[in-house]
């Protein structure tokens, strides 16, 4: 049984409902794409709060260090960059309009409505006020302000006059630089330049030349001045950009030759040393309240006008106050108008704001690192929205903001290639790759989770702990498994565990089964836990041959070899033999004889021959006839039998019946041998088995075995007609009624009468035969053949008659030995006196050339009750030697000696008597034969003459 599996993991597992999916889906599609935001907000802190509490905020200005913020009621507030008060000065009595910081961010410069300019030093006492009797709108110190000793500062107001203010020897003086076209609104100072707006437009100034660079107009269309002012800001030395009203001009200003104009740049003529270019401009749908660069691109403050503005197009009336005015926003848009990012800000009373009411103003900065849409940690440039009752702090989102937003929206996978691209920390990887695996979980694609688990969790073991056993809690742990390191993090054992047992009960990962339990080290995890979860499976329809060969690696394992080995033989492994030697189980392969035939019969059989005491032919022999079709049982029995005979041909003596009959299936050549050396079949069911095979010369043996050769010897002739083989047949049957037979069947068929007198030398007489062919009968090649007889029966006399010399030969050689063996006496002792030592060396190393004695062998004593026949002692009341001859005397070895010696004169006699015990005693033999050397033909004693012979007393045949 199979199951299919779902595209990113395990199907029908997971206990959440499709159609909360399907309702995803749909929302997903049916949300618009998101821009990403430019920047991110948030509220100044610190003081200011308290200080708008009771007070209103009318304009600001930030240097690198600090900021300054005034208010309606007058007062000038030093703040840190987050919001805590450092100083304040209370300059004006009226509302501050504008601030201005040098370059070095040492003194501040402020205007108030009460006609009053005020320069304090913000590290001391030193402070400077000009009165010039008129409401002053705009001022500007001179970037080096600090360095210079002239500390010269530009200021107008509604009394229409732009004031170059600089320290002469006699003290202060005011330089009127323009006059005569309305208030001055706005100005602002890089490095030489002045530039300011009125009501007629926009003017440069260049205080290095003391001379007017250039004139930009007004906006048409655009409300008046005192309703909307406009902005001026420096980009860097050479680029001003200017929002009025709904109008956003970019110029340019360079100190080449001047060129004519393009049809989009609007170009003025001025001095030979300057020249200004409109490089942009572009009209909005929203008032300006503020306007600052961001990179190559620009941050809009825009103020949305309401129904009855756009009704009134930009009249000069001013707008309501009745809480309808909607939220400014801050708007990231290119020099061609292209919107990037729009981004409300929900400021305190922003119903009741107008577009003055708000002012936009960022920190100094030389330059930026912006690139690819971020910019580089610690060189963002900063914004400050200045509303009434609040002041919001913009800046350029990093890459953790980045990510965030990614995260945010869903886009799980951008953010994890932000992070791997080095953005942001190296910590966002464990939180963003949590967050994305928890995406992924949501979204159902498992397969794609567990696929980036190894980069995402590293080498973190809780964090993949944590996973593992989320993915288990969801029954989608099989799809993770592939992925689990077992090393560098190596896990707990129960995370192992949990893994093998989770791939065990899906049927459709017991292939990823075993391949993990043969990749995965044992020592990561106990198999019992294992082997308890697939164990029940067996022998139902779950069980399948990955997971059998899954258990079997497991038994091996847990060291339960024949377990496995019984696995491995139900899968039919083909190295199941050398796991059987390997691990000495030959006990257990009892009850799988026909899986290991089947696996391969060639090893199989050897197998069973050589542990027949262990498993039984009966046994084997059994469990092969009940295996019925599921093989070729009668082929592997016809293996197995045979190999048992040649073994042993009596070990399975009850199945040679069976093995008659599969010779003769398998293999007809070696039945004729099996007859011949078998004794344990039946011959009445071989001769059936033979004769429904046509197998006629088993027939014939079967026949000849039973007694019947007449009708063997029928079958030779008839059926094989081949005479050389029932002659040779009728040979070994030794009977001459059957030669009569043969003889007879023979007469009528010249072919082999000739043939049956080629082989008639030393069987039967050939003149019986030739006596016995009718007249008239012609025998092929006769004379050759009468020839032939002729010389094969002369060859066999004479073999014959050199037989019969040889035998006799023979024969007359053995009567010699028998003699000899005959005249020898048997020389019985004790056994300690075979380890007697000789006389002392002086009689016993004295030559005796001349004494030779017939060898005795030495036996041990009989206990039997036999007499000496010359004392007539009992032999075991002296405890002495016995001679014994052939003849059947005895004699105790001292009576034998003292009647010899008796018998010899001289002085030699003692020597004489000791010479031949010790020679008796020490069984000593004279020639390597044992016999006597003497003549057969004539010396009977068969002794050198002078030499005395020890003779039976009471027989004078039988010598010693």
């Amino acid at each position: 049984m199979s199951t299919n599996r779902a595209e990113n993991g395990v199907e029908g597992d997971d206990e959440r409902e499709e159609e909360e999916e399907d309702e995803e889906e749909e929302e997903e599609e049916e949300e618009e794409e998101e821009d990403e935001p430019r920047l991110k907000y948030q509220r100044m802190g610190g003081s200011v709060p308290s200080l708008l509490s009771n007070d209103a905020a009318s304009c600001i200005a930030v240097a690198e260090r600090m900021i300054a913020l005034g208010t309606h009621d007058g007062t000038v507030h030093i703040l840190d960059f987050l919001g805590n008060q450092v100083k304040e000065f209370p300059a004006h009595t009226a509302t501050v309009n504008d601030l201005s910081f040098d370059i070095e961010g040492e003194y501040v410069g402020s205007c108030s409505d009460d006609g009053s300019v005020v320069i304090s030093s913000l590290f001391n006492d030193e402070k400077m006020k000009f009165d010039y009797h008129r409401p002053m709108k705009a001022i500007a110190l001179d970037p080096d302000y600090v360095r210079k000793a002239s500390r010269r500062f530009v200021a107008g107001g509604l009394a229409g006059h732009l004031y170059l203010n600089s320290k002469k020897w006699l003290g202060y003086r005011d330089q009127v630089l323009h006059s005569g076209e309305g208030p001055i609104h706005a100005v602002t100072w890089r490095t030489s330049l002045v530039a300011w707006a009125n009501d007629a437009g926009v003017k440069v100034y260049d205080t290095a030349n003391d001379q007017r660079i250039t004139f930009i107009e007004r906006p048409r269309g655009s409300p008046r001045p005192e309703l909307l002012l406009p902005h001026l800001v420096w980009q860097d030395d050479t680029l001003l950009v200017i929002g009025w009203g709904t109008s956003v001009k970019i110029a340019s200003i360079s100190t080449s030759h001047p060129k004519g104009a393009n049809g989009t740049h609007r170009h003025i003529t001025m001095s030979s040393m300057n020249q200004v270019d409109i490089v942009a401009s572009f009209q909005t749908t929203y008032f300006i309240s503020g306007i600052a660069p961001f990179g190559d691109s620009l941050v809009v403050l825009a103020y949305i006008p309401g129904e009855e503005d756009k009704e009134k197009e930009f009249s000069s009336t001013i707008p309501s106050r009745q809480g309808n005015a909607q939220r400014p926003e801050v708007r990231v848009v290119t020099w061609n108008n292209d919107e990037l990012a729009t981004d409300a800000l929900p400021v305190h009373g922003f119903e009741h704001y107008k577009a003055k009411d708000y002012s936009l103003a960022h920190a100094p900065f030389s330059g930026s690192s912006y690139a690819g849409g971020q910019w580089a940690a610690g060189d963002e440039p900063l914004y400050y929205i200045v509303s009434p009752k609040d002041v919001v702090i913009a800046k350029p989102r990093d890459a953790e903001d980045h990510i965030s937003w990614l995260l945010q929206h869903g886009w799980h996978e951008k953010a994890l290639a932000a992070v791997e691209a080095g953005q942001g920390r190296s910590e966002l990887l464990d939180e963003v790759g949590s967050r994305y695996l928890d995406h992924l979980i949501v979204e159902r694609k498992y397969a794609e989770a567990a696929s980036l688990c190894p980069k995402l969790l590293r080498g973190s073991a809780s964090a993949w702990e944590r996973w593992v056993f989320h993915f288990a809690h969801l029954r989608q742990l099989p799809v993770l498994v592939p992925y689990i390191p077992t090393e560098n993090p190596r896990l707990r054992d129960t995370a192992y565990e949990v893994a093998l047992v989770a791939l065990a009960t899906n049927p459709s990962f017991h292939k990823e089964l075993l391949s993990t339990v043969k990749s995965w080290p044992p020592a990561l995890y106990s198999s019992l836990p294992v082997i308890s979860a697939i164990e029940p499976q067996l022998n139902t329809s779950s069980m399948t041959d990955s997971l059998k060969e899954a258990l079997a690696e497991l038994y091996i394992i847990d060291g339960q070899y024949e377990k496995a080995f019984s696995l491995y033989a139900d899968l039919m492994k083909p190295d199941i033999f050398d796991f059987i030697e390997k691990h000495n189980l030959h006990d257990a392969i009892r009850e799988k004889v026909v899986q290991l035939m089947m696996i391969d019969c060639k090893r199989a059989v050897p197998l069973l021959i050589h542990h027949k005491d262990l498993i039984p032919p009966s046994e084997v022999v059994s469990q092969l006839l009940d295996a019925g079709h599921t093989c070729d049982n009668r082929y592997f029995l016809h293996l197995y039998l045979h190999s048992l005979f040649e073994a042993n041909p009596h070990a399975g003596k009850d199945y040679h019946d069976m093995q008659v009959e599969l010779y003769a299936d398998y293999d007809p050549k070696m039945l004729l041998p099996f007859l011949r050396s078998s004794q344990h079949y039946t011959l009445e069911k071989a001769f059936e088995v033979c004769f429904k095979r046509d197998l006629v010369r088993e027939q014939v043996f079967i026949l000849g075995r039973m007694g019947n050769s007449k009708q063997a010897l029928a079958i030779i002739i008839d059926k094989l007609e081949d005479i050389e083989e029932a002659i040779e047949f009728v040979t070994m049957q030794h009977d001459d009624e059957l030669w009569e037979e043969l003889i007879k069947q023979c007469l009528h068929k010249p072919e082999m009468v000739g043939v049956l007198l080629e082989h008639t030398v030393g069987n039967l007489d050939p003149l019986y035969i030739v006596n016995r062919v009718p007249n008239g009968l012609e025998i092929p090649r006769l004379r050759d053949r009468l020839v032939k007889i002729i010389t094969d029966y002369r060859t066999e006399t004479s073999l014959r008659n050199g037989c019969n010399d040889i035998l006799k030969a023979d024969c007359v050689n053995l009567l010699i030995k028998y003699y000899k063996e005959a005249r020898r006496a048997i020389c019985l002792s004790n056994e300690e006196d075979g380890a007697r030592p000789k006389r002392d060396n002086r009689i016993g190393s004295r030559p005796n050339d001349n004494s030779q004695c017939v060898p005795v062998e030495v036996k041990s004593k009989t206990k039997g009750g036999g007499r000496c026949c010359i004392c007539f002692d009992p032999f075991s009341i002296q405890k002495v030697a016995i001679i014994v001859f052939f003849c059947c005397h005895a004699y105790h070895m001292n009576c034998l000696l003292d009647s010899t010696n008796n018998s010899v004169s001289g002085g030699n006699v003692e020597a004489r008597a000791t010479s031949h015990y010790d020679g008796y005693a020490n069984g000593d033999v004279n020639g390597d034969d044992g016999y006597d050397n003497g003549d057969v033909n004539g010396d009977d004693d068969g002794t050198q003459r002078g030499t005395p012979q020890m003779r039976c007393i009471l027989c004078t045949t039988a010598t010693c």
